[in-house]
C-alpha cells in the first residue's frame, strides 16, 4: 500500500484544476526507513554508513498501479541500516519533496556490508 504526500496531493489539483502548473521531475530516487513517512513528510529516512537515495524507473500505471521497471540496487552498508521496513519516493537525491510513500510486504534487516536490491517489479505503487 502506497499513499502521496500532502505535497504532491496539492501540486496535482492545482495543476488539474488550472491553478497552478506541476513539472513532473526528471528522475524519482527511492528512499529508505526504519518507520514509516507521513502525508506531511514527516519521518525519519536512514542517513549514514553508506546509505544513498537511488534513482528508480517505473513502468506507465495500469489499473490504478505501476510498479519498478528496472531493480533498485543501494550500495553495501558500511553499518548498520537497521530494519528497513519503509520507503519514500522523492524529486531530488538529498532534500527535494516526498511525493509517494508506503510500506515493504516485510522489513529487512541490512548490516555492514549488506546490499538491499529490489528486483524489478516489487515496489508496488497504487492510487487510493
Amino acid at each position: 500500500m502506497s499513499a502521496m504526500s500532502d505535497y504532491l496531493e496539492l501540486e496535482i489539483l492545482d495543476h488539474i484544476l488550472g491553478t497552478g502548473a506541476y513539472t513532473m521531475p526528471s528522475n524519482v530516487y527511492v528512499g529508505l526507513a526504519n518507520a514509516s513517512f507521513n502525508d506531511d513528510a514527516s519521518g525519519s529516512e536512514l542517513s549514514g554508513n553508506g546509505y544513498t537515495r537511488k534513482v528508480a524507473a517505473f513502468s506507465a500505471a495500469s489499473g490504478g498501479t505501476t510498479s519498478n521497471s528496472g531493480a533498485i540496487e543501494f550500495p553495501a552498508a558500511t553499518g548498520s541500516w537497521g530494519s528497513v521496513s519503509h520507503f519514500g519516493i522523492f524529486d531530488a537525491s538529498s532534500s527535494g519533496n516526498l511525493l509517494i510513500h508506503g510500506a515493504f510486504s516485510a522489513a529487512k534487516t541490512i548490516a555492514s556490508g549488506d546490499i538491499l536490491r529490489i528486483a524489478a517489479g516489487d515496489l508496488d505503487v497504487t492510487a487510493a
